[in-house]
């Protein structure tokens, strides 16, 4: 037994020392979008892609546009998805949606167009933005940049959130799926996101009980492009939803990841090597992923780049 007790004693520290000295996972999160959305399954599918990287321990989470960018500048996560023209207004501090300047945040990658899209029942007497002044809305959740965009857009039709409600209208800051509900039943007049066109949660309101979308005036439009270099202008037609009776301008943005500047040259290199590599498997996720595109990944970066992504895109010759 004294010999027993010896040899565990002994091998005791041994042990100990080769737990210490084992290398610990290095973690990464990433902050996406809402359920309802692309952005949390497409993040979803990034956490697993990244997570067979050795050495790598990711975790997927659900998210918005703005507050995703103070996420990461803040190393509250890694990674995020967000806009480009929501990146540039965080970088740079632009007010309203943000209060100060977010350096930390570096682009990774250009991925795909999206909408500032604003559905109402189909039988509304509702044919402008101008026209949702006093009206019930659902323009997303505070730190959402569709929320931002709606803002915008609104202000520049003359009227503010503030506005609606002293107008007798009222603000529902929720998410899709709730905001589809609410249409349904019948509770909101207006429903906006900024997300891929067509969407789940469009195609299915379009499927019940019926909608139209807004378009933007090409005035309006040219203001609000020459103002934000990350937005762009993208026209609705029937390819995109079948209710869409001629082609429709509205706001787009360009769907963007960003990451924290202290994350690894190395790691990010791994990760944007297997972001490229991967491809088909987003295209599984979502189809949306069929315009994503390794020669526009820094098209419209608004941010310097990390170092790690910028090694990869040099390797392909992405410029």
């Amino acid at each position: 037994m004294k010999k027993f007790v010896k040899v565990v004693l002994l091998a005791a520290p041994l042990v100990m020392a080769g737990h210490i000295s084992a290398k610990a996972d290095e973690f990464v999160r990433i902050v996406s979008g809402p359920s309802g959305g692309s952005w949390y399954p497409l993040g979803a599918k990034m956490a697993e892609i990244f997570g067979k990287i050795g050495g790598l321990s990711v975790s997927n989470g659900p998210g918005g546009g703005v507050s995703n960018v103070l996420d990461v500048n803040k190393k509250e996560a890694e990674l995020g998805w967000t806009y480009g023209h929501t990146a540039f207004d965080g970088y740079k501090g632009n007010a309203p949606v943000f209060k100060s300047k977010n350096p930390n945040i570096r682009h990774i990658a250009t991925l795909y167009p999206a909408g500032v899209q604003t559905a109402v029942p189909a039988k509304s007497s509702i044919m402008s933005y101008a026209d949702l002044k006093d009206k019930n809305l659902s323009p997303g959740k505070l730190k959402w940049s569709g929320y931002a965009a709606a803002q915008l857009i609104f202000g520049k039709y003359g009227f503010t959130v503030d506005d609606v409600k002293k107008n007798g209208g009222t603000v529902h800051h929720v998410g899709y799926s709730d905001s589809v509900s609410l249409m349904k039943d019948g509770h909101i007049d207006a429903f906006t996101a900024v997300t891929s066109v067509p969407q789940a949660s469009f195609l299915d309101l379009e499927f019940s009980p019926g909608i139209r979308f807004i378009g933007v005036d090409d005035k309006i439009l040219a203001d609000i492009l020459s103002e934000n270099p990350g937005y762009i202008k993208i026209t609705m037609t029937k390819e995109h939803y079948k209710s869409i009776e001629k082609p429709t301008p509205i706001l787009g943005a360009v769907t963007i990841m960003v990451a924290n500047k202290d994350v690894s040259e190395d790691t990010v290199y791994k990760m944007t090597k297997a972001l490229w590599e991967h491809h088909s498997d987003l295209v599984q996720v979502k189809k949306v992923w069929n315009s994503v595109k390794l020669e526009n990944a820094l098209l419209g970066a608004a941010l310097p780049i990390h170092p790690g992504a910028k090694k990869y895109y040099d390797e392909k010759g992405v410029k």
